[in-house]
């Protein structure tokens, strides 16, 4: 058996100087997903609210992620796993059609709540840093200094469709929308309050999202290393040049003025296809 690889200088392998011992996030576990979000209830800002409930039509302009927040809870009977509970919040902006004219533009808030499974191992440690955060320490939570983290990466998502709903046409059920359960750092991305409650029509939107949940452990790895990494480009300095002089050294923005043709989208999505069904080949040994 080979002995043990320890941090210091490596011998006998080219272009590696030593071993050394980095202190890093190593994913444990992750999962991509693609969720269709089917008739999510927006929440107007109360002077969109008053523009939708005189519109007769609408349409999705775009969603935009707010904040994603992401908890996680050890599964019970499975060592090593974890409950991941995201909750995400979209700021979709509307065209609210009240006549034949120009459309309103209209923004309100989305949520969407997801739970997967995934493996985070385990961990009896407890980890705290030097780093001085005043207020940081909950004590509700200096027990659980030892769980995994919980990461979502997530694009805009895709608005698919909207509906306008007159709910005074058709029985709705009674579903109460506590607004003071909305973070307030949320609440602030609107330039108005949003209202629930109180209206005559409402939206509903479906979206399309891509998104990669992970879960993550800070673990000490070691690794090879070439060497430190040296900057070797010098800084530039500000200047009080000329502007016109500063305005010269501007290389011309070609693309702005040529946009890319559609041969040069097809070329990249045939180099894009090659390259993947080359790596999703099985390897022959």
């Amino acid at each position: 058996m080979s002995e043990k690889l320890k941090p210091g200088p490596i011998a006998g392998v080219p272009g590696f100087k030593e071993a050394v011992c980095i202190q890093t996030d190593k994913v444990y576990d992750s999962c991509r997903e693609k969720d269709c979000l089917e008739d999510l209830r927006v929440l107007l800002t109360r002077r969109g609210q008053e523009i939708v409930d005189r519109a007769i039509n609408v349409k999705c302009r775009k969603a935009e992620i707010i904040w994603v927040f992401p908890d996680l809870e050890p599964v019970p009977f499975n060592r090593g796993f974890f409950t991941v509970n995201v909750k995400f919040f979209f700021r979709i902006t509307l065209d609210a059609f009240t006549s034949v004219g120009r459309p309103t533009t209209v923004e309100g808030l989305a949520t969407f709540d997801k739970t997967v499974v995934l493996f985070g191992s385990e961990g009896k440690a407890r980890i705290f840093e030097s780093k001085f955060q005043e207020g940081a320490f909950d004590p509700q939570l200096w027990q659980k200094t030892n769980l995994p983290k919980a990461k979502v990466e997530v694009v805009d998502p895709i608005c698919l469709a909207a509906k306008l709903v007159d709910i005074t046409d058709r029985l709705f059920p009674t579903d109460n929308v506590d607004l003071a359960a909305i973070p307030e750092s949320v609440c602030r991305c609107f330039d108005d309050d949003l209202v629930a409650g109180v209206e005559r029509k409402r939206v509903f939107v479906t979206l399309g999202l891509f998104s990669i949940i992970k879960i993550e452990r800070n673990v000490q790895l070691l690794i090879p290393a070439f060497d430190f990494c040296v900057p070797e480009k010098e800084c530039i300095a500000a200047t009080e040049d000329n502007p016109c002089e500063l305005f010269e050294r501007i290389r011309f923005p070609v693309d702005e003025f040529f946009p890319p043709q559609k041969c040069d989208f097809e070329s990249a999505q045939e180099a894009f296809t090659e390259n993947n069904n080359n790596n999703n080949k099985p390897h022959r040994k």
